[in-house]
């Protein structure tokens, strides 16, 4: 059956967990830099970006940089409606136009949604940003229980399959999609193993989607951070006795910044990158990886 308009997606709710997640930005008390930090030059001019997650931490980052480069920019969020709000008075400031779409991801109807109110607002979409994500770190395997495993995947994987079926009508030559994976898919986390699991399927994702794209003129590609300061952290992506060393395991002895990963995602989204797909890039203070 090839029906688009019925799902039958059976949609996993939030795990009980607390705190919930990814988390209010605007709870941390050391605060993610986000700022861009050069001016912009116009790569982005004339282009609509949805950014997924775009309301904190990495996805902030990026959608702000992209409305620097002269993309109107819509950002999806689960809850952290501050953040948002945030993120788009952000947007603004620089001289670009934003839409706030609130909304789990991992329902399908909810990723069709955010792609009608974007094509709505502004006619066009070129660039789409698969940057949402959740983790739940657990010491033992047996730890994890079928309701996260599948929230895990549905929220990290299931969702880009979503938004890219949803996007893909309104996906024109010349077209970027990025999908964020994670440094965890390299180099494995003992404590995270869903988490690493739907980085690998990402990965893959990214690499047979451009395959399958690319003689349309779209180009996917994808970033794969390494450990990265952004709310999903203090806010119950890892234990909590890890989060003072975080990071301090990486060559460079520290986390990264959003601001830091922020111009890998506008890199692939400009022309920059018209020679690119099916890659991946590393922002990850220095682990080396292949592939």
């Amino acid at each position: 059956m090839n029906d688009q308009t019925r799902t039958d997606a059976a949609v996993i709710e939030e795990t009980g967990e607390e705190p919930r997640m990814p988390g209010h930005e605007s709870l941390m008390d050391d605060k993610p830099e986000w700022q861009p930090r050069y001016p912009g030059s116009g790569r982005l001019k004339g282009k609509v970006a949805i950014v997924t997650g775009g309301d904190s931490g990495i996805g902030r980052a990026t959608a702000i940089l992209f409305a620097r480069e002269g993309a109107k920019v819509a950002i999806s969020h689960l809850e952290e409606d501050d953040d948002a709000e945030f993120t788009a008075e952000q947007i603004r400031k620089e001289g670009s136009e934003a839409l706030i779409h609130r909304g789990d991801l991992g329902d399908p109807e909810v990723a069709k949604d955010l792609v009608k109110q974007t094509i709505n607002k502004w006619g066009r979409l070129d660039v789409l940003v698969n940057n949402a994500g959740e983790q739940h770190p657990d010491q033992d395997i047996t730890d994890i229980t079928v309701e996260q495993l599948q929230r895990t995947f549905q929220t990290n994987i299931f969702s880009m399959f979503y938004l890219v079926q949803a996007a893909r009508p309104h996906l024109k030559e010349g077209a970027a999609i990025i999908n964020c994976t994670s440094v965890t898919m390299y180099k494995g986390a003992p404590i995270l193993l869903d988490y690493s699991a739907t980085k690998g399927a990402i990965t893959a994702f990214t690499r047979s989607l451009s395959e399958n794209l690319i003689e349309h003129g779209i180009r996917v590609n994808a970033v794969a951070p390494g450990p990265i300061w952004t709310p999903l952290n203090p806010f119950g992506g890892q234990p909590p006795e890890k989060i003072k060393d975080f990071g301090k395991d990486t060559p460079m002895g520290r986390p990264g910044q959003p601001n830091e990963v922020a111009p890998a995602f506008l890199f692939l989204a400009c022309e920059d990158s018209s020679y690119m797909s099916g890659q991946v890039l590393h922002p990850n203070g220095g682990t080396i990886v292949n592939g």
